[in-house]
């Protein structure tokens, strides 16, 4: 039977393979579509558990506008989200959340106290085009 340290070492090998994130290939990640929208409509969200938005977004004339949810709300107002480019994922199946059907998945990354920062282009670019 191996000593303790044995178990443990193999214990933490075990953990680390665990919450090692996964390879994928190209052709994976080109099935998600993310696109640049502009939002046009944003008002609080208070049915939502956590703080949160909900957001119109015009994606251009093919795919048009989606609504969704974001909580987002640590570093933006309703307000400064007006005309505001994002990017999304805009073929994942839509989702109930509270009273708001959501369409896609507005894209953001925490801040180092937990707050999401949205994701967006540098310069304005057409609604619908889609990231490479």
């Amino acid at each position: 039977m191996p000593g303790a340290t044995g178990i443990i070492k193999a214990a933490v090998i075990r953990l680390r393979k665990r919450n090692a994130m996964s390879e994928t290939d190209f052709d994976t990640f080109m099935k998600v579509d993310i696109r640049v929208g502009t939002i046009v409509a944003a008002e609080e969200f208070p049915e939502a558990r956590k703080p949160a938005y909900r957001l119109r977004i015009d994606f251009g004339p093919e795919i048009g506008e989606k609504k969704t949810s974001a909580q987002i709300t640590a570093h933006y107002t309703p307000e400064s989200l007006m005309g505001r480019q994002i990017m999304a994922v805009v073929n994942f199946p839509a989702r109930q959340i509270g009273p708001v059907r959501s369409e896609v998945l507005t894209l953001g990354v925490s801040d180092e106290q937990g707050g999401i920062v949205l994701l967006a282009p540098d310069i304005k670019v057409p609604n619908g085009q889609r990231m490479h």
